[in-house]
């Protein structure tokens, strides 16, 4: 397992978050954990998100996102992400679920976003983009499934569509700034 403590910088926002890493597997092309963990934290920066907060993000196999889909979800087939969030869902469960303890560290235990490599690969080939891209399309949208955002009900596609397509335009474009400073 990989952990790390990242920091968010440039005109994003400074800010200490810890972002757990774990590429489960070998798979050929897939970013560092630093890039991915990059991509978490800029999504979390664009959403505002506290820096007193922490996440997991995990790139896996297919077969084990299959489990996880079907333990979690009761869908037993592969999917491409999947978020387990630990904040309390907002206008869900009404008033017989308990409040959430505010942890006694004082971050706040957003969830894990769990995404499967292969799936991405077959995604980003049929969008004719490169893996990369793929991944973080899916970690934007994992992200924002962790911070309460769903895609339920029509309108809540259209925002989370929109919302998604801001934070993407902006990470890929920061991104690709600083590759061509390197180059």
């Amino acid at each position: 397992m990989l952990a790390f403590r990242g920091l968010c910088y440039d005109d994003w926002h400074i800010a200490a978050m810890e972002i757990n890493i774990i590429i489960d597997g070998e798979f050929e092309g897939c970013p560092g954990a630093d890039w991915l963990r990059s991509v978490a934290e800029r999504t979390l920066a664009a959403q505002k998100v506290s820096p007193n907060a922490e996440m997991g993000l995990v790139i896996t196999d297919q077969a084990r996102v299959q489990e996880l889909n079907r333990t979690y979800r009761r869908e037993d087939r592969p999917t491409d992400v999947l978020a387990f969030y630990m904040t309390p869902e907002e206008g869900k469960g009404g008033s017989e679920q308990p409040p959430f303890v505010v942890p006694p560290d004082g971050v706040t235990h957003l969830g894990e976003v769990v995404i499967s490599y292969p799936q991405a690969a077959i995604q980003a080939q049929e969008h004719r983009h490169p893996v990369a891209k793929e991944l973080a399309v899916l970690i934007v949208h994992g992200v924002l499934h962790l911070l309460g955002h769903d895609h339920e009900r029509p309108e809540q596609k259209r925002e989370m569509s929109a919302g998604e397509r801001d934070i993407l335009n902006k990470i890929l474009v920061d991104m690709e700034g600083k590759s061509d400073e390197k180059g």
